[in-house]
């Protein structure tokens, strides 16, 4: 977000926004259901914290959720009290399609993935206007195929996807579309678009349905919400919503039961009752009394029996509305808003994507932000209940609390967050959150201010000051970043709005200063600026498990921990000083953490650097007193670049506090001054400069990184040394080798569960952070520091250059290459050729280190959706 910023607010949709920062009413509904519900913490009260096998796959259609709720190209109120979404059945799948399958973490070669075909394709903001696709097979859904070759296939070989099954020869598919646009802030409508791509006739069963959250069950006097047939329509009263109607626009039967867990199904009772299988079993099975005869209940459906000719659309449509005015004919307008909202979305993105020449980079770039869009999910876990259990329900077992999260009793969460993705991982992660920010900033900055302010609000961040890493484990520790995230979300704030939303660095600002005490207090056991941290989303590029205990005992001095350290440090420098600007207090606050940052420079450069390599290793201390660099190469050793502040002099100058502390430690702490950037040559444009690296460092870094034989691939900057290919990094302890190679693909072990594909691969957020780097140190010195790229070779570029120049790289990734295909489809011949899928973009969690394929989570579009940045960067270029 360099240029001159976009007119967003210039635009409908953009008004729309502005407008609603404050009333909130055009977000009250969008996407906000998740793509999988089931295997999931929040639901899990086993004994044992086993999620995925508590409340699997199999039994998610007739078990009432919890916590929240899952659906095909769902669509629902902020709490999800009444929910919109597609179920299908082709008339040979064992149950109604209604939620996306896929493998659990302990099942086939590598653990955890989805295993259909779904695409977000666009979204606004204020989800004025949605559109998806989901791709059907009108055969037989392959489940056991799938979960047979893939517990078959070995850790050395891909993944068998869904395409891989053939399912999909001879077009014997359906594309299903489902689009809503919204007439008004409570005026939903829905169009559902299919169209069979075979060459003969086919029979779908479609089943638009709607359906209330079950917050009923678990407490008693709760009153449950009514669904209820009206001629050709779907009445909703409850006490949570105005009273709603929804119409539907074509002849279709409708059938209604409750979204109740069938407990005679799954536990063996014999309780009367029309569960929330009910819809299932009636179409599905033919069971006639699994619905209710007289049309009422909490889940409702409208059954469509579609005859589908060969690549002719069938247009269905629905609007969901108050039902007080009563629209005359609620379909009279219907194609015109849809006309209306999709023109709007172009219109707002061709302001976003005004700079980029290129038509094919701004489809991606609209697809990525449509997927960060669309995955945002109502998220609600109150961990003191889960912990204790509901009054109507039997008492979790014993000792839950000591299985997972039982030290974040004050979480109490009802509130919609931007995930990862909504299948993959349905649940928040604070760093991932924190590096989704700044892409949701460049649509949505006010959203994204709010995402970044949440997690430390109390009924969140720990009294100590933690924030919740994710899920699965509140306690692990996330990389700090959330003090760059919303510096670099300042920035895109003040370049969308002319002005510096400075109340919201502030209370930001007083909330981290509590983390990054807590990062002090607690991951520098002795306290000398040299950090642990464990996890830090970098596990499978270690040789141990750095969240457990290390098997030599004694501790571990982090290279990407000490220099995560350094990147929030100079974070909240950044911070202060723009605070400072109106309030002089916090020059006083600009100076500790320019202190703070000296004090982790010293450590980090005297400690964990080695010369003769001329890199950055993670150190051993063992019990018996030795420090052992662990000379694997690897991207921890890379992270030291990302502690850069490039800073405009005349803002310094500004500061009078601040500059004479600068001058201080240059006088009287040499020790330190002589460690990082020379902070008081001024560069180009009159800027001043912090690194952790001085040029000498620098260059021998940059030297490793930009070496096409260890970092450096086609598609951006490896997470391991390729060298590690020939030559894996070994480690022997007490007659045990530890081994380090370099995998450029899926993992080849299970250490660190499913999905444990980090040893190699190209992974965006990490190469976003160094571009962003490279991009300032070159705003420093301009043209008078270039170095080798490749290294090796006689051209020579400016750190800019270099910027620009990986940009393209992790661009080109998802891009068209000259000969029509796009690294990330691999050698699936149908996703590279086939022009129903050929210009369908998957946003992987990561990449291959040597082709460009996409590996592991397949709509991973929150961090991966950065790319939208990358392709700004690029512009014209």
């Amino acid at each position: 977000m360099e240029r001159e910023p976009p007119a967003l607010f210039d635009t409908e949709e953009g008004r729309r926004l502005a407008a609603d920062r404050d009333s909130g009413e055009w977000r009250r509904w969008g996407p906000y259901l998740s793509d999988r519900q089931w295997g999931t913490v929040r639901e899990d009260y086993s004994a044992d914290g086993d999620a995925w096998d508590y409340l699997p796959y199999d039994q998610a259609r007739s078990r009432a959720y919890r916590w929240g709720e899952d659906a095909i190209g769902g669509f629902g109120q902020q709490r999800l009290h009444l929910n919109l979404g597609v179920a299908l059945w082709n008339g040979q799948d064992p149950h109604l399609k209604e939620r996306l399958f896929g493998l659990t973490n302990a099942q086939g070669n590598h653990g955890e993935d989805v295993k259909e075909l779904y695409y977000y394709l666009d979204a606004t903001p204020t989800h004025s206007y949605n559109r998806m696709l989901y791709k059907y097979p009108a055969r037989a859904f392959p489940y056991r195929d799938l979960i047979d070759e893939n517990a078959r296939r070995g850790a050395g070989a891909p993944e068998y996807e869904l395409l891989d099954t053939g399912i999909f020869d001879e077009d014997r598919y359906f594309d299903v579309e489902i689009e809503y646009a919204k007439a008004a802030p409570d005026d939903i409508l829905m169009r559902v678009t299919i169209t069979h791509r075979g060459a003969e006739p086919a029979r779908l069963h479609v089943l638009p349905q709607l359906w209330a959250r079950n917050i009923w069950s678990w407490k008693d006097g709760v009153e449950r919400p009514v669904l209820a047939a009206d001629a050709h329509a779907i009445t909703v009263h409850s006490r949570l919503l105005a009273p709603m109607r929804l119409d539907i626009g074509q002849e279709a039967q409708l059938l209604f039961c409750d979204n109740d867990t069938n407990v005679n199904l799954l536990y063996g009772e014999t309780q009367a009752g029309w569960f929330k299988d009910g819809i299932n079993r009636h179409v599905v099975e033919g069971v006639a009394d699994a619905v209710n005869p007289a049309r009422t209940g909490t889940k409702a459906a409208a059954w469509h029996v579609l005859e589908c000719a060969p690549g002719v659309p069938i247009v269905l449509r629905l609007r969901l509305h108050p039902q007080s005015p009563r629209l005359r004919d609620p379909f009279a307008d219907f194609d015109a808003v849809f006309d209306r909202r999709i023109a709007e979305a172009d219109a707002f993105y061709a302001t976003i994507g005004r700079d980029v020449a290129d038509a094919d980079r701004r489809a991606v770039q609209r697809q990525a932000l449509a997927g960060m869009l669309w995955s945002k999910q109502f998220y609600c876990y109150d961990v003191r209940l889960w912990l204790s259990g509901d009054p109507t329900e039997p008492p979790p077992p014993a000792g839950r609390g000591e299985i997972r999260n039982g030290a974040w009793t004050h979480v109490r969460a009802a509130d919609i967050i931007s995930m990862p993705d909504k299948w993959e991982y349905p649940w928040f992660a604070s760093w991932d959150l924190a590096l989704q920010c700044p892409v949701l900033a460049s649509v949505d900055p006010e959203f994204a201010k709010q995402q970044l302010l949440l997690l430390t609000r109390d009924w969140y961040m720990h009294p100590d000051g933690a924030l919740p890493a994710y899920e699965w484990s509140f306690s692990d520790a996330n990389p700090p970043v959330f003090a760059w995230a919303t510096w670099r979300v300042f920035e895109i704030d003040r370049m969308l709005t002319g002005r510096g939303d400075l109340d919201f660095v502030k209370r930001a600002f007083n909330k981290l200063i509590l983390n990054f005490t807590w990062w002090l207090n607690r991951k520098d056991a002795q306290g000398r600026n040299l950090f642990e941290g464990g996890f830090l989303g970098l596990d499978n590029i270690s040789i141990f498990d750095r969240s457990s205990p290390l098997p030599t005992g004694g501790s571990l001095s982090q290279s990407d921990g000490t220099a995560w350290m350094a990147v929030c440090a100079i974070s909240l420098m950044h911070l202060a000083i723009e605070l400072a600007q109106e309030d002089a207090a916090y020059e006083e606050m600009a100076s500790k953490f320019f202190e703070h940052f000296l004090a982790i420079a010293a450590a980090d450069g005297n400690a964990l650097w080695d010369e003769e390599d001329g890199f950055f290793y993670d150190v051993l201390a063992t019990p018996d007193g030795q420090r052992i660099p662990l000379r694997a190469r690897t991207m921890v050793g890379l992270i030291p670049l990302l502690a850069v502040a490039v800073l405009p002099f005349e803002q310094i100058e500004k500061l009078p506090t601040f500059r004479a502390n600068l001058s201080w430690f240059l006088s009287h702490r040499p020790d330190l001054a002589t460690l990082v950037s020379h902070w008081e040559q001024l560069g180009t444009g009159e800027r001043m400069k912090l690194s952790l690296l001085r040029e000498h460092r620098l260059t021998r870094v940059l030297e490793r990184m930009l070496d096409e034989r260890e970092f450096l691939s086609d598609y951006g900057i490896r997470s391991v040394s390729r060298t590690h290919l020939d030559h894996p990094y070994r480690f022997e302890w007490a007659g045990k080798t530890y081994e380090l190679p370099y995998w450029p693909g899926e993992s080849e072990n299970r250490l660190f569960g499913g999905n444990s594909n980090w040893r190699g691969p190209v992974w965006m957020p990490l190469n976003y952070l160094l571009i962003d780097s490279m991009r300032r140190l070159g705003e420093f010195y301009g043209d008078s520091f270039t170095i080798a790229f490749p290294t090796g070779s006689d051209r020579r570029l400016s750190l800019g250059e270099v910027a620009l120049e990986l940009a393209g790289r992790l661009t080109s990734i998802f891009t068209r290459g000259p000969d029509g295909r796009r690294p990330v489809h691999g050698t699936d011949l149908r996703a590279q050729t086939d022009p129903q899928f050929r210009d369908l973009v998957l946003f992987y969690e990561y990449f291959h280190g040597d082709t460009g394929r996409g590996v592991g989570a397949s709509h991973q579009t929150g961090w991966t959706g950065l790319i939208a940045l990358l392709i700004h960067q690029l512009g014209g270029r």
